[in-house]
């Protein structure tokens, strides 16, 4: 990637948050395979904007996220774009563990006996997060979870495909709006592993610029090419 300004490693079962800029591009990077990257979207400058998951589903007749897709909020605007994805197949429908979901399963490890190897939920570290700017448990929804695949049988039954990442797959989500951007990397509440071993990831940041008349994402669907006009509209000056 040319023009990165800055990386940062995110371990497994951890959490962050941070804000992207209009015209930067985030790298997720799977860096031990079968990483989970639950994430929330909220405009920066109004956080009562945030990620729609039935828009984003219906606008573009899917059920999951590949190249080509869009991620948009409430509003009918553009948080960002999946410019490259040498995953295939991102989840946008199961959500994230609670705490009571992960002693089930994994058992009770928290901060005052295990400290850094306590078993945190999905929830528990998007709430970590949000609380830093001034949200809470109100302000959760519906996340997408990249690098995961779950599929669902003709009579709804939903089943997580092992596998679906290996390490070095990468996503590049190209930003069309000044986005909070909130995320947790504890396993996806439907990974079949009986041990809680999630996968570390890399963040990376680099410069992206104009989106070119003849942009993979724009020209998906219709009503994309809506979205950015509407976007584009919002940061007219």
């Amino acid at each position: 990637m040319q023009d990165i300004l800055w990386e940062e490693l995110i371990p497994g079962g951890n959490h962050w948050s941070g804000v992207l800029r209009r015209g930067n591009t985030l790298r997720l990077t799977d860096l031990e395979s079968g990483a989970n990257v639950s994430a929330l979207f909220y405009n920066k400058e109004e956080k009562l904007e945030r990620y729609n998951m039935p828009d984003t589903l219906k606008a573009q007749q899917t059920a999951f996220l590949t190249i080509g897709n869009v991620c948009y909020s409430d509003m009918g605007r553009i948080f960002c774009s999946v410019t490259a994805d040498t995953v295939g197949w991102h989840d946008t429908i199961c959500g994230v563990s609670d705490a009571m979901y992960i002693q089930k399963k994994y058992g009770k490890a928290n901060f005052q006996t295990h400290r850094n190897g306590m078993l945190r939920s999905g929830k528990d570290g998007l709430l970590i997060e949000l609380g830093k700017w001034g949200l809470g448990k109100r302000d959760l929804g519906p996340t997408v979870n990249f690098f995961s695949k779950v599929t669902a049988d003709d009579y709804g039954l939903l089943t997580y495909q092992p596998g679906n990442s290996k390490t070095g797959d990468i996503v590049d989500l190209r930003f069309e709006m000044d986005t909070l951007v909130v995320i947790s990397t504890s396993p996806h509440p439907l990974d079949p592993k009986k041990e809680y071993k999630p996968a570390a990831i890399k963040l990376t940041v680099k410069k992206t610029g104009d989106v070119p008349a003849d942009d993979v994402c724009r020209n998906h669907c219709s009503q994309n090419e809506r979205g950015f006009i509407n976007t584009e509209r919002y940061y007219a000056r």
